[in-house]
């Protein structure tokens, strides 16, 4: 199963668990589909997406989450070994 897919599973902190553990697995697998492949720079991106992600879900048609949930919470994982 794909990550993306994944995500849209993702209900409860078990799920998110083991989001985790998928993404590591892939992290392992696939490293060079990672553009931020080192501690410092997942870290570095994922606080530039978490202060940036209003524009994601505004350009998603989705709406902000006022609070985080544990989905929330994967797809900041998920953007943060991507994110420019």
């Amino acid at each position: 199963m794909e990550l993306h897919e994944r995500l849209e599973m993702i209900r409860s902190k078990e799920d998110l668990a083991e989001f985790v553990t998928a993404l590591h697995s892939d992290f392992k697998t696939n490293p060079t589909a990672w553009e931020n492949d080192t501690l410092d720079r997942f870290l570095d991106r994922m606080q530039d997406w978490i202060r940036s992600m209003g524009a994601y879900y505004q350009n998603t048609g989705q709406e902000c989450p006022e609070m985080p949930t544990w989905r929330t919470f994967a797809e900041i994982l998920c953007a943060a070994r991507i994110y420019e």
